[in-house]
């Protein structure tokens, strides 16, 4: 009986060992050859196509040359290089192509390597559950211009997203964007010189913690958008970033929503609900520190909600700002508001319900706790925007902090549930 128990405890044994095995056989590092015989791109978009569930593409250092976009559409599969200054893939003579590469896979991992001057968007994740994207460096080494791709790491439709420790430099539109997705966590990055420096866009559940974003047009923007097809935007926390010195003449090109962006906006809110902004170091933004607004233009889509409705800004540290308005949106701030522009501006308006007898509680803009670095207080202005077009006899901006009924709702870390990550 013991040597039968034995028997079966070495057979136990084997299988395991040969499971094991298998498992390593098919989680396989390979090293991505870029030899003589066929192009960087060609080497690199063939191991991408042949490669399996668990393996790791291993890029050595160097500048490659792409000559067309790159896809990976191959499940649980990471993308390596030697770091974002080691290991470059350049896009500067790329023929063919709309991103320099483009992921329509989930359980994916992108780390320590940098692409430039993509055509398009640097690298665009599409329907993926599980990206990943660290230590990237995504740059236009021209500088600021219209003829730069839009978006640098760019994720849309796409749940459990996490983007940490990466640089996103030139972009026309956002150097980091998330648009549409749910389960979002964007952490020590840094955004500079791009129209939008980080915007998260009709999306839910998103934490933005340990950025810095300066240099940019704008530098933190949440936004909802009319006509596409995931809209109330949601549950974001914005928080611990440095957003400072967001100073690049907006250079989107026309037609843009961005494009309507002044130049030296620090965080901007539009028409999202329950969004807490603190813990923020915000200063040196020449129109506005933190500006929140509805959808400023006409739409067509019923099923759009243009107000911000939960907006909670507190505890947060307020330099100078609001001394160079720019664009007719700054102007008009200006001309509302005077200069220098408080620090927190809200344009008022709100459904005509709420705007005549008060938010409901908790759909209201809560102020309270900010810190002024360089005065007695954090100042403030409701610019009453419905009335100064209607009834301007009547407009006056109230500078009092809003004293909605009830509290905003209070927003919890968020989860991801690949790799059971949670933000801080």
């Amino acid at each position: 009986m013991q040597g039968h128990q034995a028997f079966i405890g070495k057979a136990t044994l084997a299988i395991l060992l040969w499971a094991g095995l298998a498992a390593e056989a098919q989680a396989a590092q390979v090293a991505v050859s870029f030899g003589e015989g066929t192009s960087p791109q060609e080497a690199l978009q063939t191991a991408l196509i042949l490669a399996e569930p668990g393996d790791t593409l291993l890029l050595p250092a160097g500048t490659y040359a792409m000559a067309a976009g790159l896809s990976l559409d191959i499940d649980d599969v990471t993308l390596r290089g030697e770091g974002p200054e080691k290991t470059v893939l350049s896009f500067k003579t790329q023929e063919a192509g709309s991103e320099g590469l483009l992921v329509t896979s989930s359980h994916v991992t992108l780390e320590d390597f940098a692409i430039e001057d993509a055509k398009g968007d640097a690298i665009k994740a599409m329907g993926s559950d599980g990206i990943t994207f660290r230590n990237l460096r995504v740059e236009w080494t021209n500088g600021p211009s219209p003829e730069n791709g839009a978006y640098g790491l760019y994720p849309v439709s796409s749940k459990n997203v996490l983007i940490e420790n990466c640089t996103a430099i030139g972009a026309s539109d956002a150097g980091i964007y998330v648009g549409q997705s749910d389960g979002i966590i964007v952490r020590n990055s840094r955004a500079l010189f791009n129209v939008a420096g980080i915007e998260i866009e009709n999306s839910y559940r998103a934490d933005v913690y340990g950025n810095e974003a300066t240099r940019n047009t704008g530098g933190i923007l949440v936004f909802d958008l009319p006509g596409l097809p995931q809209q109330g935007g949601h549950s974001v926390r914005v928080f611990g970033n440095k957003v400072h010195t967001n100073d690049t003449k907006n250079f989107a090109p026309e037609g843009n929503i961005v494009g309507e962006v002044p130049t030296g906006t620090g965080i901007m809110v539009m028409a999202n609900r329950d969004v807490e902004i603190f813990d923020n170091d915000i200063a040196n933004n020449g129109t506005v520190n933190v500006l929140i607004v509805a959808y400023p233009n006409d739409y067509e889509d019923e099923d759009y909600f243009p107000y911000p409705q939960g907006i909670h800004v507190h505890d947060n540290r307020f330099g100078e700002g609001g001394a160079a308005p720019d664009n007719e949106i700054g102007s008009l701030i200006a001309e509302i508001a005077g200069t220098p522009v408080p620090d927190i501006v809200w344009d008022g308006r709100m459904p005509w319900m709420e705007y005549f007898f008060g938010a409901n509680a908790g759909n209201g803009l809560y102020i309270g706790g900010n810190e002024s670095t360089v005065s007695e207080s954090v100042t403030f202005a409701d610019l009453n925007v419905p009335l100064y077009f209607t009834a301007s006899w009547f407009h006056s901006v109230d500078r009092a902090y809003p004293d909605h009924a009830g509290e905003p709702a209070t927003l919890a870390p968020v989860t991801l549930t690949w790799q059971n990550v949670t933000s801080d």
